[in-house]
């Protein structure tokens, strides 16, 4: 009876608690995004639509294409690339949602290497 108890509490325990990944929701917009490498701090906005983003970097902009491999992530690809590594597609995966920002993690297509971010909802 002791070892029921104890599984139940776990299984309670662990079934209160759900990551929230509401994807869809991210999908398109306009977005504020942090992401922290080596203690600094970059932000870039970008907007989002079905087939492109558009994103402004240190006052650069870039362009690429946007294929969604399911609801929570999602491939880019440079349109005018201007050096080797903008020729790499980037991969996009959504952790987690809350009503106006996500986390994420990204790296470039085939490589280990993940940096994590954060994104904002601006509208």
């Amino acid at each position: 009876m002791k070892y029921f108890a104890l599984i139940l509490f776990f299984v309670l325990l662990s079934s209160c608690y759900q990551v929230e990944r509401n994807c869809i929701n991210y999908k398109t917009g306009l977005f504020e995004s942090t992401v922290i490498i080596d203690d600094v701090s970059y932000t870039s906005t970008f907007k989002r639509t079905d087939r492109l983003q558009v994103e402004t970097f240190e006052n650069k902009t870039d362009s690429a294409t946007v294929r969604w491999i399911n609801d929570c992530e999602v491939v880019f690809k440079t349109i005018n690339p201007k050096n080797m590594a903008e020729q790499k597609d980037i991969h996009l995966k959504i952790l987690t949602t809350t009503d106006s920002t996500y986390t994420f993690e990204y790296s470039y297509v085939g490589e280990v290497i993940k940096q994590k971010g954060i994104a904002i909802k601006l509208n």
